[in-house]
C-alpha cells in the first residue's frame, strides 16, 4: 500500500486588477474620450470580476484539497487496517486447511474404529471444511474490498495532484502580478526622487501604483495651470512613460467640497468642472512628449465626491484637494 507524502500548501493572496476610466476632456475630444472611458470601465469590470474569480477559485481549491488530504489519510488507514485483516485471515486459513489435510490422512483409521467416534469425527471435518470455505468467501471479498480501496485512493492522489497544480499556477500569476507592481512602484518612485514627502507620495493599492499629488504642487486656488514645481515632477515622470511604453495611465482630479462661487477664471463653474480642468492640464502636460501615444492616458474628474477625509475640516480638505495618477502596466490588463 502506497504512502501519501503530498502536502498542500495553504495559499491566499489576493489578485486586484482594476482601472477606473471615466474621460471627462475638453469638447474637440469629448465624444473619443468618452467611448474609450466606457471601455476602460468595462475592462476594469472585467478585471475585478477575474480577480474575484480567481481569489475565490484559490480558496475553494485549497478547502477541497484540505478536504481530499482528510479522505486520503482516512482511506490509507482503513485500507491498512484490512490489509493487516486479510493477512491474519491467511494464516487462519492455512492453519485449517493442515488441519482439514490431517483428518483425510487419518480418515480410514477413523473408518476402522469405532462407528460412533467416526462419525463425530467426520462431521467434525465436514464443520472444518464449511469453516474453511466461509473464511475463503470472506477472503475474496476482502480482496476485492482492497482493491476497489486502492483504486479509490489512487483516483484521490490524481485529483489531488490537478488540484495542487491549478492552485500553483494561481499563485504564480498571483506572484507575477505583485512582482510587476513592486517593480513599477520602483521605477515611479525613483523617477519622482526628490518631490516625495514635499507634496507628492507614492504608493501600492488593488495592483496599482498611485501618484498622489496635492494642490500646492501643482495649481494655485481655483486656478488649471500647473506651478513650475508640479511641471517638473510631470516631466519626470513623463521621461518614465516614454521609455516603458507599457505602462498605462488614469489622472483624475479631486477636489474638496466647498461650493464654487460663480465661475473662475478657468471657467469652471463647480468642482467637478474643476477638477476635469486639471485632469485635462496634467494629462496635456504628460504628453507633451511625443513618444508618449495619448491613448495610454486618461483624464479624468472626480470633483468632491471621493474624499480622502470626509472630517468638515481645513486640514480635510487640504488632503482631499489633489491630483491622482494611476498607472498600471498593460499586460497585466
Amino acid at each position: 500500500m502506497k504512502k501519501l507524502s503530498a502536502k498542500l500548501p495553504l495559499i491566499l493572496a489576493v489578485l486586484a486588477v482594476a482601472t477606473l476610466f471615466n474621460a471627462c476632456v475638453p469638447a474637440r475630444r469629448f465624444e473619443d474620450l468618452q467611448k474609450r472611458e466606457k471601455t476602460c470601465q468595462d475592462e476594469n469590470k472585467q478585471l475585478k470580476s477575474d480577480n474575484e474569480r480567481l481569489t475565490t477559485e484559490n480558496t475553494e481549491l485549497k478547502a477541497s484539497g484540505s478536504e481530499m488530504q482528510k479522505n486520503i489519510t482516512g482511506l490509507v488507514e482503513d485500507t491498512t487496517e484490512m490489509g493487516n485483516a486479510y493477512h491474519r485471515l491467511t494464516g487462519l486459513y492455512g492453519e485449517l486447511t493442515k488441519s482439514y489435510d490431517k483428518l483425510l490422512a487419518n480418515n480410514e483409521k477413523l473408518l476402522a474404529g469405532n462407528t460412533e467416534e467416526t462419525r463425530k469425527l467426520i462431521g467434525e471435518l465436514n464443520r472444518t471444511k464449511d469453516e474453511l470455505q466461509r473464511r475463503e468467501d470472506r477472503m475474496k471479498k476482502d480482496s476485492i474490498a482492497l482493491d476497489e480501496r486502492e483504486k479509490s485512493l489512487n483516483d484521490l492522489k490524481e485529483g489531488l495532484r490537478a488540484k495542487q497544480a491549478r492552485v500553483d499556477e494561481l499563485e504564480s500569476i498571483l506572484n507575477r502580478t505583485d512582482s510587476s507592481v513592486n517593480a513599477l512602484k520602483k521605477a515611479v518612485s525613483d523617477a519622482l526622487l526628490g518631490f516625495e514627502n514635499n507634496g507628492l507620495s507614492v504608493y501600492q493599492k488593488n495592483g496599482k501604483v498611485y501618484v498622489s499629488m496635492e494642490e500646492r504642487l501643482l495649481f494655485a486656488s481655483g486656478s488649471t495651470v500647473i506651478e513650475k514645481a508640479g511641471v517638473d515632477a510631470l516631466k519626470n515622470l513623463s521621461k518614465l512613460l516614454a521609455t516603458n511604453k507599457d505602462i498605462n495611465v488614469v489622472v483624475e482630479g479631486h477636489t474638496d467640497n466647498v461650493p464654487i462661487n460663480g465661475t473662475l477664471a478657468s471657467g469652471a463653474k463647480d468642482n467637478w468642472e474643476l477638477s476635469v480642468l486639471r485632469a485635462t492640464s496634467v494629462v496635456k502636460t504628460l504628453t507633451a512628449d511625443k513618444d508618449i501615444d495619448p491613448l495610454r492616458i486618461t483624464a479624468s474628474g472626480k470633483g468632491p465626491f471621493q474624499p480622502i477625509d470626509p472630517a468638515a475640516t481645513a486640514d480635510a480638505r487640504k488632503k482631499n484637494r489633489r491630483t491622482e495618477i494611476i498607472s498600471l502596466r498593460s499586460w497585466m490588463s
